[in-house]
């Protein structure tokens, strides 16, 4: 590794494993795929607009400690203060865009978490690129090798975890009708990503095995309570589905056998598999079609249910003939 090629070996420690947890992530949302180019678009936003901006205010905002405090204190307050309120801020834009002008694909708590863990994971590839550059150029390979392990593969899910505890947060307050619910989850979501991001940040300013300690418990504790919530979210949509088309079977939107399949993941990929092995990739993207949009019926009916949407009844007639028209 020369001087020469960091840039490369940077960019493929940052991109790769990126990529890797981006292909976990889009596969945990098990019945209803969320549209490409909106999970795009909500990397793009993290790995662009959002890193950008950090790069502009954490520099704007950490200048009045560095000229009042010590560099070290300043460093501190930085990294422990102003760069957590300010990235997780930036970054909660793209998801409360979404809110706004595609709050129909925030259909569960579950579509939060993955648009939010998106937007996390563009702006960890970008951070850590210009931490890998900067590593070499201070300690050496030696430097960079350790931050490519610590950052890229110890650490690798952080940004994710926390942009989607904000995810989260806005799901909720889209999918509940109690007020409280509605102002205080996107809050409660941000605050909570900013304070796992401050303990994070702050854990790993000491550079001691115990500060190293400190950021895994809270780091991977904060991965497993979120892979704990996406269980459960699983389970909720999986009741949904069964419950709002049950009533299709007698409507003849579905069959009993159709039913059976589209209210458990395990059966839906087996099914699927079954016909591309014997019918050929075009029945495959079909029935994929088709339990895509009985998923969106599911939901359609559920929202109608709770919010009495004045479209829904439109909106529910046109996805069962889609539904049909693809049987």
């Amino acid at each position: 590794m020369t001087a020469n090629n960091i840039l490369f070996y940077s960019l493929a420690a940052a991109i790769i494993p990126v990529l890797l947890y981006a292909g976990l992530i889009y596969w945990v949302d098990r019945y209803e795929k969320e549209p490409w180019w909106l999970l795009s678009a909500a990397f793009l936003w993290g790995a662009v607009p959002a890193a950008i901006l950090a790069l502009l205010f954490n520099f704007l905002f950490s200048l009045p400690a560095y000229a009042f405090f010590s560099e070290g204190a300043a460093e501190f307050t930085s990294a422990g203060l102003v760069a957590p309120v300010i990235e997780e801020s930036v970054k909660a834009i793209a998801l409360f865009i979404i809110l706004i002008f595609r709050r129909h694909e925030l259909d569960s708590p579950l579509d939060g978490i993955i648009y939010g863990a998106m937007v996390g994971m563009g702006f960890a590839m970008v951070e850590n690129v210009l931490y890998y550059l900067a590593a070499f150029g201070e300690d050496g390979a030696v430097g960079w090798n350790s931050l490519v392990l610590v950052r890229g593969v110890i650490f690798g899910l952080n940004h994710a975890l926390y942009t989607a505890l904000t995810g989260l947060g806005i799901a909720l307050a889209r999918t509940d009708r109690r007020p409280l619910v509605r102002i205080g989850a996107p809050l409660l979501g941000l605050g909570a990503a900013i304070t796992l991001h401050a303990l994070h940040n702050v854990s790993m300013f000491g550079g001691t095995l115990a500060a190293l300690l400190f950021g895994l418990t809270f780091g991977w504790g904060g991965v497993l309570v979120t892979l704990v919530i996406i269980v459960l979210a699983l389970y909720q949509e999986r009741r949904w589905l069964r419950h709002y088309l049950l009533d299709e079977v007698n409507l003849g939107t579905l069959t009993a056998d159709e039913y059976a399949i589209i209210g458990s993941a395990a059966r839906r990929n087996r099914y699927r598999l079954h016909l591309l092995v014997n019918d050929g990739l075009a029945a495959y993207r079909r029935s994929g079609r088709r339990f895509q949009q009985c998923s969106e019926l599911a939901y359609r009916k559920r929202h109608h249910a709770e919010f009495n949407d004045p479209a829904g009844p439109e909106a529910i007639a046109l996805l069962r003939r889609s539904i049909q028209e693809l049987g």
